[in-house]
């Protein structure tokens, strides 16, 4: 940050903008706000106005609002005229609250200034703790009975961070002038420093202040004040907080507000201390309180992760009383907010505050759990349930864990706290900016960091974990990894992090940058090398019973992608309503099946064709009975031979040495048929629907083994429905000829099996070549159903090859030309406009027309409200997406 000149240049007493309320007081006996301004007022000012207004133990302040930070951001820098004025005047109002002046010298109104965007950002803006004291204030109130210790300790906190956070001085060299006294005295803790010492620490702090800004620290506490509120503003865009949005895609909000509080004390002595609290377990979901606590400390020591807390578990044998007291207040919040809370308190001489409540940062597997048990208890409706899960949260169900009979294998090499769920392997990376570039290229790293801050928000979204020596599990490292549902263990203390040298040492073994280690953050252990995982079972409990009340709301059917008996399984259990896609060339790769396709690709006559793709019917006969049992009473749409048939032959040398050998055919025969088979642009070449008009062989043998496969389930007394679809039809006359072949294929299979029952195989097409969207309405007329190939339509569309793509689509998303990748997100204006025109013209020609949708699409969650929005039937997508794509359907049946 760059540092800020100590001018007076934003200091006025000008009025207000005419208008314009700058600043919202909050305190027990008056609210100005609600929660229901966190546009205007950010999360946390809004919520601790909330607070008030029920009668809960704030200190009394004020929250200067987002749009002053907009103004103040879009003028270059200077704060909005009058505002100032405006703070003076509700400063006046919290000294009579508290009855302290601010500028005093014998018991100071002390004040924190903090930030507070609408959307929680934890850790990635700014806050200075203790504002208002100077040299001669803070020797005037260190001559009050009981205060020595208070006033110096409070004062090295501020010239710390005031310095850090308002001129840009790093906090290492703080820090190092605090480690030389510790290490004079003997002493490891902060708390074990005397007064007469934090007074001499004083002192170090102000000359490294002055060295590094180059003035001495600001006497006058209303520039302090000032500067602290522009520099809370000027956070707004620090690189972590605007990669945290990045990540995040968060776009929309104005700035960050700033919150003026009254300063309690956690660190007056052992009847004093400071917590973070969770109104349920953030990493379970498990309806009890939970949370850290530490004595004789101020808030920012627990955050931080600078001293090992203790669990709230054993908060009562502290203080009984206000352990009794916050277990009334957490029913109180999840009462009043509907959710589960994350709030910070202080104690001051065993009176206790709450200093703010959010919206707590909570695993995938909590925020299931604690929406279905709200709902159940009736705290919230089902469908707020629904709406408050995020399809993140769904995936992190699916999370992968380590194989319990691997894992016992491994050397154990230490215990940390278990902060964050999941199983994650990987070499070592001991900076930010180490972990983006190795991830970037290819390689899984865990970020390993004594303790993690905000400047290291982008290495730890990089890294597929996230491992920390300090802090407990309200620390930063443990909240933003929860949020994001990645690995993390933190507070593995026995492990010694050498960042200059690029090693760790725990337990007397030692580890680089080429070393892998595991971690797991069910259970906290750090473990040597890659250990096998294995795959989650699934979605059961509190998230199968979200899912089905989804299911309620859902404005789409949700279907798979999948080609085999068990892959047809696994999306049932997943909860597939059918299958979008069954890919049939996937069947021919077995080796006898592959020779037999070959035989067929190498014959020179229709009659030697046939005769090989009869070896093939049997295969097909049977995958397709497997697959219409595994998904019986439900759709399962089949698409006939999509790829060129080169794609099945082989082109090294040697290898086409051994085809002719296994074939029985000289090998110039296989060599010239390669030749002919290649194409100079495959994708658009001889395939699909293309292949079948030329081979209509392919699809009788393909129609027979689906219409064979659906008889001999019929006869079983299954309830089988196969769909028929036909790739890469481009006009009406295609789909035409070709369903001509398979109406007639499948009525000649029933006869020859003498089958009199009912059996109906719809013929629908795949809707991937622009020209199919625009003629839908004379495409309808012959086909049943329509399936969009999003893959294809939006590669056809842009002009851009899927697989090349990558060489410049990075450039086109960071230069602002395209908002995102259209392969992992539909293109709502232009593909999607094709999307909607063809669906709409071709219910034109057949009212009743299914449409939907089985390219990868189907599983991403804006797509899937655009398709909703756009009235299709259904979306496909691979099995482990299904749950996602169920949550997203319901949320937007639910709008």
């Amino acid at each position: 940050m760059a540092r800020r000149k100590l001018s007076k240049t934003n200091k006025t007493k000008s009025p207000k903008s005419k208008g314009t309320k700058r600043c919202y007081f909050f305190s027990a006996s008056r609210a100005e706000g609600s929660r229901s301004m966190k546009e205007l007022l950010g999360g946390k000012g809004a919520n601790l106005a909330e607070m008030c207004t029920i009668g809960l133990p704030v200190p009394p302040g004020f929250t200067i609002t987002t749009e002053t930070c907009a103004a103040y951001l879009a003028g270059g820098g200077k704060l909005p005229r009058g505002v100032m004025a405006e703070v003076d005047a509700m400063l006046a109002r919290v000294e009579k609250e508290v009855g302290r002046a601010f500028g005093s010298g014998k018991e100071p109104l002390l004040i924190s200034v903090r930030s507070g965007a609408a959307i929680s950002m934890p850790g990635m803006m700014d806050t200075i703790l203790n504002l208002g004291l100077n040299d001669a204030i803070t020797a005037a109130w260190a001559k009050q009975p009981g205060r020595e210790r208070l006033a110096w300790d409070a004062y090295r906190r501020l010239i710390n961070m005031f310095g850090s956070v308002v001129m840009g001085v790093p906090h290492d060299a703080y820090e190092h002038a605090f480690d030389r006294i510790k290490k004079r005295l003997g002493v490891a803790d902060d708390t074990q420093v005397p007064a007469n010492e934090l007074k001499k620490l004083c002192t170090a702090y102000a000359k490294v202040y002055q060295k590094k800004v180059g003035s001495p620290f600001p006497q006058d506490p209303k520039e302090q004040l000032r500067l602290a509120i522009q520099a809370v503003f000027d956070s707004w865009n620090k690189p972590s907080a605007v990669s945290y949005r990045r990540i995040h895609g968060i776009h929309h909000l104005k700035g960050t507000a700033v919150n003026v509080q009254a300063m309690v004390f956690g660190n007056l002595g052992d009847d004093s201390g400071t917590g973070v609290g969770f109104t349920r377990v953030p990493s379970t979901g498990e309806d009890v309180l939970y949370g850290e606590f530490l004595v004789n400390a101020q808030g920012e020591d627990i955050v931080a992760g600078i001293r090992t807390p203790r669990p709230l578990e054993s908060f009562a044998e502290w203080n009984p009383k206000i352990a009794a007291q916050l277990a009334r207040i957490r029913k109180t919040l999840e009462k009043h907010f509907g959710d589960m809370q994350d709030f910070e308190f202080t104690v001051e001489r065993g009176k206790l505050y709450l200093l703010q409540t959010r919206t707590g940062k909570r695993t995938g597997t909590a925020a299931v759990r604690i929406a279905v048990e709200m709902a159940n208890k009736r705290l919230i409706d089902r469908e707020t349930a629904v709406r408050r899960v995020t399809p993140d949260d769904i995936t992190q169900l699916l999370l992968a864990s380590f194989d319990h009979a691997a894992k016992k294998k491994a050397t154990v090499l230490t215990k940390g706290l278990p902060a964050s769920p999941g199983a994650a392997c990987g070499k070592l990376a001991f900076t930010a900016r180490e972990a983006m570039a190795r991830a970037e290229h290819g390689e899984d790293v865990i970020l390993v960091r004594r303790e993690t801050s905000p400047e290291d928000v982008d290495g730890m979204h990089h890294a597929v974990g996230i491992l920390t020596a300090t802090g407990g599990v309200t620390s930063h490292a443990a909240v933003v990894a929860r949020g994001w549902g990645k690995c993390c263990v933190v507070g593995a203390g026995e492990i010694a992090i050498d960042p200059v040298k690029a090693k760790i040492t725990v337990n007397g073994a030692t580890f680089g940058r080429d070393d892998v280690i595991s971690i797991d953050g069910f259970t906290g252990e750090v473990l040597a090398g890659a250990i096998a995982r294995r795959p989650p079972a699934g979605v059961t409990g509190p998230g199968a019973k979200l899912l089905d009340w989804a299911d309620q709301f859902a404005a789409l059917g949700v279907r798979a992608n999948a080609d085999t008996p068990e892959d047809v399984a696994k999306a049932r259990s997943l909860g597939a309503r059918g299958i979008g896609l069954c890919r049939t060339e996937h069947m021919f790769f077995g080796e006898r099946r592959i020779m037999a396709m070959r035989e067929m690709i190498l014959a020179e006559t229709e009659k030697q064709r046939v005769k090989a793709l009869r070896k093939l019917l049997p295969f097909q006969r049977r995958d397709f009975i497997g697959i219409l049992r595994a998904m019986a009473g439900c759709p399962v749409t089949i698409r006939l031979l999509d790829p060129p048939l080169h794609e099945f032959l082989p082109h090294s040398p040697s290898a086409v040495a051994a085809v002719a050998r296994d074939l029985g055919v000289p090998e110039r025969l296989v060599e010239r048929r390669v030749t002919a088979l290649a194409e100079s642009n495959p994708m658009l070449g001889h395939r699909g629907v293309r292949l079948a008009i030329t081979y209509p062989e392919i699809a009788v043998m393909q129609v027979t083994a689906i219409t064979e496969a659906a008889i001999a389930c019929r006869r079983e007394r299954l309830d089988v429905r196969p769909e028929i679809m036909v790739p890469l039809v481009g006009t009406e006359r295609e789909i035409a000829k070709l369903k001509e072949a398979i109406v007639a294929t499948i009525e000649s299979v029933k006869e020859k099996a003498g089958f009199r029952g009912e059996l109906t195989i719809p013929v629908g097409t795949m809707i991937e070549i622009p020209r199919a969207a625009l003629t839908a309405d004379a495409i309808a007329k012959e086909a049943e159903f329509f399936s969009f190939g999003t893959n294809d339509l939006t590669q056809l569309t842009f002009g851009y090859s899927r697989d090349d793509s990558g060489s410049f689509l990075p450039d086109y998303i960071q230069e602002g030309i395209l908002d995102g990748d259209p392969f992992a997100s539909i293109d709502q204006h232009g593909v999607g406009a094709l999307v909607a025109l063809a669906t709409a013209r071709g219910r034109a020609t057949r009212p009743h027309l299914k449409v939907g949708v089985c390219g990868e699409h189907g599983g991403d969650p804006a797509s899937i409200q655009f398709f909703a929005k756009t009235g299709l039937d259904y979306v496909s997508c691979s099995p482990y997406r299904v749950p996602v794509a169920r949550l997203v359907a319901g949320q937007a049946g639910l709008g």
